[in-house]
C-alpha cells in the first residue's frame, strides 16, 4: 500500500476540500467543472452528471455533454419537518428537474441542477435549515435509523443518536459554507484541522446504520458500522456494535465482494458515539489508500482479521465492549398504511416506487405538507412516512391521500426497490429505476398465477455491481452487467441477515421472468409453513447459502433442487 491512489493526492492538495470549485462555478463557458473538482464536490454532497441518453446526439453535433449536478441532502434518521419538505419541493421545481428522489440512505436527491442553478439550490437547502455536507465522498455519510414512530420514546432516542453521530463525524472544513452559501473565503480565524477524519479524510466512503429489532429496515449488516438497539421495558439500554459490512464489488474481480458485518459486542448509550469515532479512526489509519476497490472497512477487517481489529478498538477506547446481547430480526421491508402509537397519534407509511416523487404524487405530498403539523420521515426502503398525525387531522390527510390516489400496491411491488442508474449515473451498465416497474408487472402476473399475489418477497435491482439498493441481501437480487442484461442472485434472508448467491449470469428480461416463474411454481407447491422464498431456494438446493462475504463467489453452480 505504498503507492497512493490519485484521489489521495487530490484530497491532500485540496486545501480542505476547496480545490478550484468556486472558480469553476463562475466559468460560464462550460456546464462542467474541473475533473479533480468533481471528486471534491462529492464531499459537499454534489455529483456532476450528464444525461447519457443525449450523449450520442450531442456528440454528433459537436456539443459538450448535457452536464448537470445532483445534490444529496444530509438528513440524519430521515426526519424532516413538513416545511422542509415544501422547501425541497420548491427547489426541485424551480432549480431541478421537478422530481424528488428518496434514497436508501434516508435522504433526498435533487437531480437536474445545471451549473448556474447549483449555488442558488444549495442556498435554498441552507435556508430550509438543511445542508448537503458529507452526503457523498470519503467521509461518514448520512446516518440512517429504523423508522419506528409508533414507539415514540425509542424513535426519539435513535433519531437523536443518528444526529449526534452525524454531527460528531462531520468534516470540520468550512469549505461548503464558503463556496456555496457565503460565496467567499473567511480570512483569518483558527487554523483548520480535521482531528477525526485527517487531512486526507477517509480512504473511502463510510456508512453507519441503526436498527431496532425486530425491524431491520436499515439492513444493519450492510454498513461499515451497524448499531442494533437493545430495548428493555420500552427503553434503549444499549447497542450491539456491528462492523465491516458493505455491498459494493466489481464484476469479474473475485477479490471484491459484498460482506455482512460482524458483531463485536455491546455498548452502552453513553459510549456509542465514541465507539463509532474509534472505528472510524482505525479505518482512517489502516484502510487501503492505494486501491480504492479495496478501501472499504470490510476489506480492512478481512486483511487484518477480526481479532486484531477488535483488539485495536479496545486499545483506542481504553475499555472492552461487553458481550453482545440477544436480539431477533423479523423483516427488512416497511409496513404499509396506517400504524397507531400509544400516544394517540397515527403514522402513514406511503409506498413510493423506487423513491421517485413526481407528477401527481409530488403535488399530493405538497398539499399534505401544507396541512400537516407533524414530521415527514424518509425510510431506508425509499418510502415516506407521514408521521405524528393527530386524530382530528387524520380525516383531512386521508382525504388528500385518496384525492391524489396515493395508495399502496401489491406485496411484490411494495417490497421492491432500485437504484437510479441510467440516464444520469456514470457507473450504470444497465437500466434499474426505469426498468424495474416493467419487470414487477411481469412477475406480479406470474406470482398471481401460483397464488403468491399477497406474498412478500424482497426484490432489489441495481444498474451496476456497486450495490446501492443492497441487492446482495435480497431474496431476489438483479445486478446490471450490460444493456438489458443482469446477473440474477437468490437466497438472501427476508430479515436481512444473509447474503445471496449467483443463480443465473447475464440474463435478459425473458429468461429472467422464465427462471423466476419456475421458482415461483416450485415455491407455491413445496414450501413449508411460514417458509420465506430466500430460505426455500436454499433448502431445496437451488443455490447454496453464502456463509461469509469472502465465500460470496464460491459454490455458485446451481444444484438440482426444483
Amino acid at each position: 500500500m505504498s503507492d497512493r491512489s490519485r484521489n489521495e493526492f487530490i484530497k491532500e492538495e485540496s486545501r480542505y476540500l476547496r480545490g478550484t470549485i468556486a472558480d469553476g462555478l463562475r466559468d460560464h463557458v462550460t456546464g462542467a467543472i474541473a475533473e479533480d473538482d468533481t471528486q471534491l464536490t462529492k464531499f459537499h454532497g454534489i455529483y456532476q452528471q450528464d444525461d447519457r441518453d443525449l450523449r450520442g446526439e450531442r456528440a454528433k453535433k459537436k456539443l459538450e455533454k448535457a452536464f448537470s449536478f445532483m445534490a444529496r441532502v444530509r438528513v440524519p434518521a430521515g426526519v424532516l419537518t413538513a416545511a422542509q419538505w415544501i422547501g425541497l419541493h420548491d427547489i426541485a421545481a424551480e432549480r431541478g428537474n421537478g422530481t424528488l428522489r428518496l434514497t436508501t440512505r434516508q435522504t433526498i436527491q435533487l437531480h437536474g441542477l445545471i451549473k448556474s442553478n447549483l449555488r442558488p439550490a444549495i442556498q435554498g437547502i441552507h435556508a430550509a435549515l438543511l445542508d448537503t455536507i458529507a452526503a457523498c465522498g470519503d467521509v461518514n455519510r448520512n446516518v440512517i435509523a429504523s423508522v419506528v414512530p409508533q414507539h415514540p420514546a425509542i424513535h426519539t432516542e435513535i433519531t437523536a443518536l443518528a444526529r449526534a453521530i452525524s454531527e460528531h463525524l462531520l468534516p470540520r472544513s468550512r469549505a461548503w459554507h464558503e463556496i456555496f452559501v457565503d460565496g467567499e473565503q473567511v480570512v483569518g480565524g483558527e487554523t483548520e484541522d480535521e482531528p477525526i477524519l485527517g487531512r486526507t479524510y477517509l480512504p473511502r466512503k463510510f456508512k453507519i446504520a441503526i436498527a431496532v429489532p425486530p425491524q431491520n429496515d436499515t439492513d444493519v449488516f450492510a454498513h461499515d458500522i451497524g448499531l442494533i438497539a437493545i430495548v428493555a421495558q420500552g427503553k434503549v439500554v444499549g447497542y450491539n456494535v456491528v462492523a465491516g459490512g458493505g455491498m459494493g464489488m466489481t464484476h469479474g474481480e473475485p477479490d471484491t465482494f459484498p460482506r455482512t458485518g460482524d458483531v463485536l459486542g455491546f455498548s452502552t448509550p453513553d459510549q456509542v458515539v465514541e465507539v463509532c469515532e474509534k472505528i472510524v479512526t482505525i479505518q482512517r489509519d489502516w484502510g487501503d489508500r492505494s486501491d480504492r476497490k479495496h478501501a472499504r472497512l470490510k476489506y480492512t477487517i478481512e486483511r487484518v482479521g477480526l481479532e486484531r481489529f477488535a483488539a485495536e478498538l479496545q486499545a483506542r477506547l481504553g475499555i472492552s465492549l461487553a458481550p453482545a446481547r440477544p436480539y431477533q430480526f423479523a423483516r427488512t421491508g416497511d409496513p404499509s398504511g396506517w400504524i397507531e402509537s400509544a400516544d394517540g397519534q397515527a403514522h402513514h407509511f406511503l409506498f413510493i416506487e423506487n423513491g421517485r416523487v413526481l407528477g401527481t404524487m409530488l403535488d399530493g405530498l405538497r398539499a399534505i405538507a401544507e396541512r400537516h403539523d407533524g414530521r415527514f420521515i424518509l425510510t431506508a426502503n425509499q418510502n415516506l412516512v407521514i408521521a405524528d398525525v393527530a386524530s382530528a387531522q387524520r380525516p383531512v390527510l386521508e382525504s388528500l391521500l385518496q384525492q391524489f390516489n396515493l395508495s399502496s400496491p401489491g406485496a411484490l411491488r411494495r417490497n421492491a426497490m432500485a437504484c437510479v442508474a441510467l440516464p444520469t449515473c456514470g457507473l450504470a451498465l444497465a437500466e434499474s429505476e426505469r426498468y424495474l416497474p416493467q419487470l414487477i408487472d411481469a412477475l406480479e402476473r406470474e406470482a398471481a398465477q401460483y397464488g403468491l399475489g399477497n406474498d412478500e418477497i424482497i426484490i432489489r435491482m441495481t444498474g451496476c455491481p456497486n450495490g446501492c439498493a443492497r441487492p446482495y441481501l435480497a431474496e431476489i437480487g438483479l445486478v446490471g452487467t450490460g444493456p438489458g442484461r443482469y446477473n440474477l442472485y437468490l437466497g438472501g434472508a427476508f430479515e436481512g441477515t444473509r447474503l445471496s448467491k449467483l443463480y443465473r449470469q447475464d440474463v435478459g428480461h425473458a429468461d429472467m421472468v422464465a427462471s423466476l416463474k419456475l421458482l415461483f411454481a416450485a415455491y407455491a407447491g413445496q414450501r413449508r409453513q411460514g417458509e420465506r422464498f430466500g430460505d426455500f431456494v436454499i433448502r431445496t438446493g437451488v443455490v447454496r447459502a453464502t456463509t461469509a462475504g469472502h465465500r460470496f463467489h464460491a459454490d455458485v453452480a446451481s444444484a438440482p433442487g426444483v
